[in-house]
């Protein structure tokens, strides 16, 4: 099979990162043609002039149209792109110099029809963006859960940085109008279709993640919320560790409780996790301040996500609420 790559872009109100996500691609390590899809998502900011500056050296195919959001932006993509292969990224990502390379490699060594790579954080990442990496991907938080190096033929592919046929995705009809969430309900389509998924681990992004301590909290708290609506749709996904973080909000209540009635193991078993987080996350970034951030940034996306686990578990299992009606801000018209 003879693959052709179109790479999958939404944008919204960002023209700064696809400026440094287009240099990125200038800057790639091998002469293989492919062609790159910006999708203007009903931006009032528009790329367009960053767009026209890239022209002359990259093949960009620049398209507008009104808001919808990201997962049907990049449906909208797919079908007008010219490839038999789509790559999709996030606007904030920077792709390493090799990506193009690794990516086509292995894929004509192992074919698959949706595959994911790892984000990691780029040294120019301010302290906040390299903490909120560690503890949205370290193995001793969350990261694990869609899968890792251990499971790397049962990967959860996430839409900042996925592969996927032309062939899956016209069988799959693409992303739904969830958000967010529409990742992992595409991938579990294609695994009821069928479909394969792989992890590429040396096709990672530089995933920029530009948010601030609110912001971040919004984002994982409707990652909280959306998880009961995808084991609802997909039961066979459903997963004891997806509890964590709710379990560790309610210990950490719990925990206050006993203090007060004189028992304080519980209490210090929670501040010898997240030493070890901080310890670790200072470790691997070579900074103390980064490792005493991710112990912030760990305790915000356990109480965003688990919070918002359990009250969209009690919505839908105790009380039979229906999603939409709901959570109606959790989906695009």
């Amino acid at each position: 099979m003879q693959l052709s790559y179109s790479f999958i872009i939404p944008v919204y109100n960002r023209p700064d990162e696809i400026k440094e996500l287009l240099e990125s691609f200038v800057i790639q390590d091998t002469k293989l043609s492919y062609e790159i899809v910006i999708i203007e998502d009903g931006s009032s900011i528009s790329s367009d002039h960053v767009v026209n500056d890239y022209k002359e050296v990259l093949n960009i195919k620049y398209l507008s149209k009104k808001n919808t959001g990201p997962g049907d932006s990049r449906n909208y993509g797919m079908t007008r792109a010219s490839g038999n292969y789509f790559i999709i990224l996030d606007s904030d990502c920077i792709l390493p110099s090799h990506y193009v390379s690794v990516m086509n490699d292995t894929l004509l060594s192992r074919y698959v029809d949706c595959f994911g790579g790892p984000d990691a954080a780029h040294p120019s990442f301010s302290h906040l963006q390299k903490a909120i990496n560690y503890s949205m991907t370290s193995f001793l938080t969350t990261g694990g859960i869609r899968g890792g190096t251990q499971q790397v033929d049962r990967f959860q592919p996430r839409s900042f940085n996925m592969g996927l046929s032309k062939k899956a995705f016209e069988a799959s009809k693409g992303f739904g109008d969830i958000h967010p969430g529409e990742d992992p309900d595409l991938v579990l389509r294609l695994w009821s279709l069928g479909y394969k998924t792989s992890l590429i681990s040396d096709a990672y992004v530089y995933h920029k993640r530009r948010i601030s301590w609110s912001k971040f909290y919004t984002q994982v708290n409707k990652f909280g919320l959306v998880r009961p609506i995808l084991n609802s749709w997909h039961p066979s996904s459903a997963k004891f560790t997806y509890w964590f973080p709710t379990f560790f909000l309610m210990g950490c209540l719990l925990s206050i409780l006993l203090v007060i009635l004189g028992w304080n193991l519980l209490f210090y078993l929670i501040i010898g996790y997240l030493g070890i987080i901080g310890t670790h996350a200072s470790y691997t970034n070579k900074n103390i301040s980064i490792g005493l951030l991710s112990i912030g940034a760990t305790v915000v996306q356990f109480y965003g996500y688990g919070s918002g686990f359990l009250k969209s578990t009690i919505a839908l299992r105790v009380f039979g609420k229906l999603p939409r009606k709901q959570f109606p801000h959790l989906f695009f018209k």
